[in-house]
């Protein structure tokens, strides 16, 4: 994404949570925990305020993935910081503690999920609580529950924020960028947020199909009379297809 990209999305509702939240941790009283958790459902872009956020804050931002080490997990964050992993896991702990001391640049873990089901998550206690940088989780609507097995991780949480579902604001915001040029009438936004099921994800796949639509036509604005019957993509996965010998049969006696 670029740049103007995040300039357009920052007044997204769950851009602004987030930071707010890294705002809060960041400026916490001493003594106060200094991690927090931004979780929620998928779809509801919370990676693309991550980004941002990483951007505002000059926060380091770490992707984690469903394989990763506890090696693995630290050494990303070292290459995210700009220094090459060496030594141990152990070492690799101690230097991105240290770094995060020195800086006390914010640590943004995305897709947090995966350390708890590698069962690695101690890993950003060790880190904040060494560091006494903030560090920030970022997982599915289910991460706040998966922590409670983690007491020492779960404990030691400043706050917990919601992602929320987008709203009309958001398709607003988010038009200008998949859709720009071409003006949507109240109604179809309303119709497209809701075929969208409130997904920010789904939202801007739909504004690109509002889009493709209207130059396709030569229009400008577009209301939901103009839509029409056209499809809106809902997330819902297509139904099985009658088998192939059906279908051909059935071609064969048109063809006849």
């Amino acid at each position: 994404m670029t740049e103007g990209l995040y300039g357009s999305v920052a007044p997204l509702r769950n851009v602004a949570a987030l930071v707010t939240l890294i705002d809060r941790v960041d400026r916490r009283d001493h003594g106060l925990p200094g991690m927090a958790c931004f979780y929620g459902y998928s779809g509801f872009g919370k990676t693309s305020a991550a980004i941002y956020a990483a951007n505002r804050f000059n926060a380091y931002h770490v992707e984690v993935r469903s394989l990763w080490t506890a090696k693995k997990f630290l050494a990303a964050i070292l290459g995210e910081i700009g220094i090459k992993a060496r030594g141990s896991a152990a070492d690799l702990l101690e230097q991105v503690s240290e770094e995060l001391a020195r800086t006390g640049r914010t640590l943004i873990v995305d897709e947090a999920d995966h350390l708890v089901t590698r069962g690695i998550v101690e890993l950003v206690r060790d880190i904040s609580e060494s560091s006494g940088a903030p560090v920030i989780l970022i997982g599915e609507e289910a991460l706040p529950q998966k922590l409670q097995t983690w007491e020492r991780v779960h404990g030691r949480m400043l706050d917990w924020v919601a992602a929320q579902p987008g709203d009309l604001t958001d398709v607003g915001h988010l038009a200008k960028i998949y859709c720009r040029g071409v003006e949507l009438d109240e109604d179809l936004q309303q119709f497209l947020l809701a075929q969208s099921r409130h997904s920010i994800r789904r939202i801007s796949i739909n504004l690109t199909r509002v889009k493709e639509f209207a130059v396709t036509r030569g229009l400008k604005r577009v209301a939901r009379g103009d839509w029409g019957k056209a499809d809106f993509f809902s997330g819902e996965a297509p139904a099985p297809r009658r088998k192939l010998s059906v279908v051909a049969e059935a071609a064969g006696r048109k063809i006849a």
